[in-house]
């Protein structure tokens, strides 16, 4: 019997492009470009990160979109992953949450689940995808990864 797609291609068919990887760096207290979208609108279909070194000291990552033009908007809220040291290698996913929808103003965010899932859905507009990171002497990095598919003819995401 022989195998009609292989596997790179039925994870660009479900997923779209990518995975497109962005290295962080090693954490300090600022915001940093992890993707740049350029072009229009693209559809982020998948958002993980992958710890490359050790994360001990307490410190919080979120992460947010920053277009061109418009209101820059925080979609995973701060989390901190350093007080429980965060060992390499440790998936950094998410877990979607909604704020108490009673409440005038109400926010959906994602937060960080370390080894949980991956962000979907996510519309970002030409502008970059920050990590921010806050904390004394924050320590550690992640290799961020995301699949895309471009929502306007042209539209693209690359590391940033």
């Amino acid at each position: 019997m022989s195998t009609i797609l292989q596997g790179a291609q039925l994870r660009q068919l479900v997923l779209g492009n990518g995975p497109v990887s962005s290295p962080s760096g090693a954490f300090a207290a600022d915001t940093r470009t992890i993707f740049t979208v350029a072009g229009g609108e693209v559809l982020v279909t998948a958002l993980w990160g992958v710890v490359t070194t050790a994360i001990t000291v307490a410190n919080t990552v979120a992460l947010q979109a920053n277009p061109t033009t418009g209101t820059t908007a925080v979609f995973v809220e701060a989390t901190d992953i350093g007080t429980t040291d965060t060992a390499a290698g440790t998936v950094v996913g998410f877990n979607n949450s909604i704020d108490d929808p009673a409440t005038t103003g109400a926010t959906f965010e994602g937060k960080i689940e370390l080894g949980g899932h991956a962000l979907r859905d996510l519309v970002v507009t030409t502008g970059d995808i920050e990590q921010v990171t806050t904390g004394t002497s924050p320590d550690g990095a992640v290799t961020w990864y995301a699949t895309w598919i471009p929502l306007t003819t042209g539209a693209t995401l690359v590391a940033g």
